[in-house]
């Protein structure tokens, strides 16, 4: 349950919160041109841009959290990390300019993609955090050079123009590959998401949208229409449901174990109920005798703390790997547990004592 907190609270590197996505995938026999796919593109961001409500709008290749997003080898220029480490595996995301905008997604150095980077310009690109930290430690790597593919790729140089924070592309759990954007412009992709940022209520706005593709091309379906939100909630899904198995069963467990002690504790001092009465008949105090109950009591479950402790630390060896941010010996936890279960053993001592001291000694011996 602490894992699924912490996993709860871990940034993504973009704001989900008001985001509308929808899944484009434009047939190739009928956009067979760059051209035509980046008109289409074009037009559509530029209409759902004008909707009102709409804050952003820009389209990606793979969104954040989708399951899927291309990777490759990709070179570096730089004298910071020998030959062999400069062609590093990153994600590649084909970006349109509002795209950084419309999740949310902040600006460290440099600039986004904008209306300068066409087909005809010099070939740009963007970079994230980890990237320029990893491969340009303590320099600006603002025009610096990065190309896709290996160190024989024919691919030409781009300009790194922007840095950009680190997305979690592919987990909440674990940081993704370095990051590599470029232009939608320069290299239009068949298959896109759009991401919209708006006031409104998210999904109010598929329909509209939806009209807007119609209008454009009547043939062009668009499929996947969720809000980032819902790919945030179900990146977690699978914890979630181990989350919930583990609680029930643990929750289970820790009622038995509460109702086990109680019964077992409240029976052992119920049946001393004539030696207390005997005790106090003799002269001693029921603090005194509450004390000496509550003292055998507490030594029992120390006893079992400590043969409980040792087992489980043990035992959570075995659900590290369920474990996200928490260390299989949490001492918090540890403790926690360890001190709900002392607290049932000075309640079930406590009450039955508790009732036997204020017996009358005299009807005690008088039963002896």
């Amino acid at each position: 349950m602490k894992s699924f907190f912490r996993l709860q609270e871990v940034d993504p590197g973009f704001r989900p919160e008001g985001v509308l996505t929808l899944r484009i995938s434009l047939p190739e026999n009928r956009y067979s041109q760059p051209a035509q796919i980046r008109s289409f593109i074009r037009e559509l961001l530029d209409r759902t841009s004008k909707l009102p409500g709409v804050e952003g709008a820009g389209a990606v290749n793979s969104l954040p959290l989708s399951g899927s997003g291309p990777s490759g080898t990709t070179t570096v220029d730089s004298r910071a990390v020998p030959p062999e480490q400069s062609t590093p595996e990153a994600d590649w995301r084909v970006v349109t300019p509002g795209y950084f905008n419309a999740l949310g997604i902040r600006l460290i150095r440099g600039r986004f993609f904008d209306d300068r980077d066409t087909d005809t310009s010099a070939p740009v690109a963007i970079i994230d955090e980890t990237m320029a930290k990893t491969y340009w430690p303590g320099e600006d790597p603002i025009g610096k050079r990065i190309h896709r593919g290996g160190s024989k790729s024919t691919r030409p140089w781009s300009t790194i123009v922007g840095v950009v924070r680190h997305i979690r592309y592919r987990t909440l759990e674990a940081q993704s590959r370095v990051q590599l954007y470029w232009p939608y412009a320069q290299d239009p992709w068949h298959h896109v998401s759009l991401a919209v940022r708006t006031s409104l209520e998210p999904r109010s706005l598929a329909a509209t949208i939806q009209r807007e593709v119609l209008a454009i091309d009547p043939d062009q379906p668009v499929s996947t229409v969720r809000t980032m939100q819902e790919f945030l909630f179900d990146s977690i899904a699978r914890r979630r449901f181990s989350m919930l198995l583990l609680a029930v069963f643990a929750g289970v467990a820790l009622a038995l174990a509460a109702v086990g002690i109680y019964g077992v504790i409240s029976y052992m001092v119920t049946q001393r109920a004539h030696e207390m009465g005997i005790r106090m008949a003799l002269g001693a105090s029921r603090a005194s005798v509450l004390r000496l109950v509550l003292g055998q009591s507490l030594s029992l479950t120390f006893a079992g703390v400590v043969l409980g402790l040792t087992g489980s630390l043990l035992l959570t060896r075995l659900i590290s790997s369920l474990l996200f941010n928490v260390k299989s010996t949490d001492p918090a936890t540890f403790a926690a547990v360890a001190g709900f279960l002392t607290a049932v053993t000075l309640l079930a001592s406590l009450l039955p004592a508790s009732k036997a001291t204020k017996v009358d000694p005299m009807v005690v011996l008088r039963y002896e």
